[in-house]
C-alpha cells in the first residue's frame, strides 16, 4: 500500500481541529475503538487515514455536536451508509437542519440581567445585544436605576442570532423575521378560534386538557408553517442551481 494521500493520526486531528477544537488523538483513537473508524496500518503498525476516513469522522463528529446523536445511533447510520441503504437521519444539504434552543436553568431564565453581564452569560457582546434590541428581536427593560436589563428567557435565543452571524446574517436581516412574527400570530390566532369551534364552540372550558390539545394544535401548525417557509426558501436558493444543471444535461446530449 502507498502512503500517498494518506494522513497520520495527528495530522487528521490538525486537520479537523479548526472546525473541531475539542478533537483529540485520544478522541479519535477512542472512536475506533468503538467500531466507528477503521483505518488502514503500515506494515509496521502505524494507523494511516484515507480521505474516505477523514470524512466519515467528519460525519461522526457532525452528527455528534449539531445531532447530538449518541454513538450507537451514529454507528447504525453509517452502517446503513456503507450497506447502500438511506440514512434515517437527514444530514444533506438543502434540508433544513432541526435547531432546538437550548433553555437555561430556570433560575437564570425567571430573572433580569444586566446587559453589562452578557458576555458572561451568554458569550456575546454588549453592543450585539443592543442591535438585537434595535432590531425588535429582544427588549431590553430599564432598571429604576436606569440600567438595561436583559429577559434571561431571551438568552437562547440571543446565542441562535449570535451563530447566524458567522453566516454573515446580523440583527437588521432578522428584522424581517419580526415583521413576519407579528403578522403570523394574527393567523395562527385566527386559525386557533376556528380550531376551537370545531371543537365545540370558542368558549372552551380552560382545563389542562384544552389547553394540551390547544398547545399540540398550535405545535403542529408551527411546524407544518416552517415546513413550507424552508421548502419555498430551499427552492428559491437551489433554482439557479438546477438551471445549470438542466443546461449541462441537453449539452450532453
Amino acid at each position: 500500500m502507498t502512503d500517498a494521500g494518506y494522513l497520520t493520526i495527528g495530522k487528521v486531528v490538525k486537520k479537523l481541529q479548526q472546525t473541531y477544537p475539542d478533537l483529540s488523538v485520544s478522541k479519535v483513537r477512542y472512536l475506533q475503538d468503538e467500531g466507528l473508524l477503521n483505518p488502514s496500518r503500515t506494515p509496521s503498525g502505524y494507523r494511516l487515514y484515507s480521505q474516505r476516513d477523514v470524512r466519515r469522522l467528519e460525519t461522526i463528529l457532525y452528527l455528534q455536536k449539531n445531532r447530538f446523536l449518541p454513538l450507537s445511533v451514529i454507528k447504525e447510520e453509517l452502517d446503513r451508509a456503507d450497506s447502500g441503504q438511506a440514512p434515517e437521519v437527514e444530514a444533506t444539504l438543502g434540508r433544513a437542519e432541526t435547531v432546538t434552543l437550548p433553555a437555561d436553568d430556570e433560575e437564570t431564565a425567571g430573572k433580569l440581567h444586566p446587559i453589562d453581564r452578557m458576555p458572561e452569560l451568554v458569550g456575546t457582546t454588549v453592543s450585539f445585544v443592543r442591535q438585537l434590541s434595535e432590531a425588535g428581536v429582544i427588549t431590553l427593560t430599564r432598571s429604576p436605576h436606569g440600567r438595561d436589563l436583559v429577559d434571561g428567557r431571551d438568552f437562547p435565543l440571543i446565542r441562535v442570532c449570535d451563530e447566524l452571524r458567522h453566516f454573515g446574517i446580523g440583527p437588521k436581516n432578522l428584522r424581517q423575521y419580526v415583521i413576519a412574527a407579528n403578522r403570523e400570530s394574527a393567523m395562527f390566532e385566527q386559525a386557533l378560534v376556528v380550531y376551537a369551534r370545531k371543537g365545540g364552540g370558542v368558549e372552551m372550558a380552560p382545563t389542562e386538557e384544552t389547553r394540551q390539545q390547544f398547545n399540540r394544535a398550535f405545535s403542529r401548525m408551527l411546524g407544518l408553517t416552517n415546513a413550507v417557509r424552508d421548502e419555498l426558501i430551499a427552492r428559491r436558493i437551489k433554482e439557479p442551481f438546477a438551471e445549470k444543471d438542466g443546461e449541462r444535461r441537453q449539452d450532453a446530449r
